[in-house]
């Protein structure tokens, strides 16, 4: 090779890591690629270290167990910046022990999703609540070891809040409920379905509080009666879709006029 075609060659690693190969080029690998490129060496293993450590989003969703738990802690050691945490599909290996202490230094988290995580407890619901002051969207569909402690301190210290999915949560009762819709304003998706213990109750304050709810699921909430709906249709506006059992309503049906 010549000195003029070794002055045009460039190799990957020899762009600046900072500025193009972390904001403009691995932001679009899938995890698992990530994973696997930094088992080719020792430079594209620190490249992909300081990626994972500025990220702003992991999403295990698509790939989940295939990721074991060393894994996990490892790949989010030194990441404190996450906006965004999926945990969903992982139930078969996550639990407070990896969790927490990802939890404790993302303060800044604005949407996890911890569904269908049936190895955590409770302990993982309040360390959120306590480390995640700007939370926004909270999932914990079939979560059934959330319960009404767990929830309150959620609604005492991330007022924020606009969309919480409590789908299967079966430990919860009108009163944690009422009191989540009393300390969340804001909020503008709630599912309660799948919990025969919510009842017209919970509906009712739901709707006097959250001025501004958008989407309500209901499905499987057997005890909610026509009054409750009438209440949704008075105080909410804004309502756009509404689950009832098996019955979707959505759009101006709904709407109070």
């Amino acid at each position: 090779m010549d000195e003029e075609t070794k002055m045009r060659t460039c190799h990957l690693l020899d762009l600046p890591w900072e500025d193009v190969l972390v904001p403009h080029i691995l932001c679009y690998l899938p995890l698992q690629h990530l994973v696997s490129l930094q088992r080719v060496s020792k430079q594209f293993h620190s490249l992909i270290q300081m990626y994972l450590a500025n990220c702003r989003t992991f999403d295990l969703s698509s790939i989940g167990p295939s990721i074991p738990k060393e894994a996990f802690c490892s790949i989010l050691k030194d990441n404190k910046l996450l906006h965004n945490l999926s945990l969903q599909n992982c139930s078969a290996w996550v639990t407070d022990k990896e969790l927490l202490p990802v939890i404790g230094q993302n303060q800044h988290l604005q949407r996890v999703d911890m569904s269908g995580c049936v190895w955590l407890t409770r302990h993982s619901l309040v360390a959120v609540s306590l480390s995640c002051m700007h939370l926004q969207n909270l999932g914990l569909a079939h979560c059934e070891w959330v319960d009404s402690l767990s929830l309150r301190s959620l609604a005492d210290h991330c007022r924020g809040l606009q969309s919480i999915d409590l789908t299967a949560c079966r430990q919860l009762k009108d009163d944690a409920i009422c009191y989540l819709a009393k300390k969340c304003l804001k909020l503008r998706s709630l599912s309660c379905a799948v919990n025969a213990n919510v009842t017209d109750e919970s509906v009712e304050e739901v709707a006097k509080n959250c001025r501004g709810l958008e989407q309500l699921d209901l499905t499987g909430c057997l005890r909610v009666r026509n009054q409750s709906i009438r209440t949704l249709a008075e105080y909410c506006p804004k309502l756009q879709s509404l689950k009832v059992n098996h019955y979707i309503a959505k759009g101006p049906s709904i709407r109070c006029t």
